[in-house]
């Protein structure tokens, strides 16, 4: 191991330093009774870049679950699609909420 000396002429023993991983957050779509399934399907599409295939899936899951994971991210990354989807929901007046929870 390489070693420094400080001020003093004290040996110092070199640290590797590990940098700490950002902390992931899932986005969970809430299923509600008014919001067309159709619309939760295109959202996923579009915000989370999912395949019409996958984007069903989860919004089944939404449908008969309650809540559905739509995927896993840092948190500003989590909590900037967590407001695309709000903002898309409230532009087009459906009152679908989306969630963030850290894991």
């Amino acid at each position: 191991m390489e070693q420094n000396h400080n001020e003093e002429g004290l040996k110092l023993k070199s640290e590797k330093v590990k940098p700490k991983l950002p902390g992931m957050y899932k986005v969970i779509i809430l299923n509600d009774d008014f919001t067309p399934m159709e619309f939760v399907a295109l959202i996923i599409q579009k915000v989370f870049n999912k395949d019409k295939d996958d984007a069903t899936r989860v919004m089944l899951q939404i449908h008969t679950e309650g809540i559905g994971i739509c995927g896993i991210y840092p948190f500003e990354i989590a909590e900037t699609k967590m407001n695309q989807v709000l903002n898309l929901a409230k532009e087009s007046q459906h009152p679908l909420q989306c969630i963030i929870e850290k894991i």
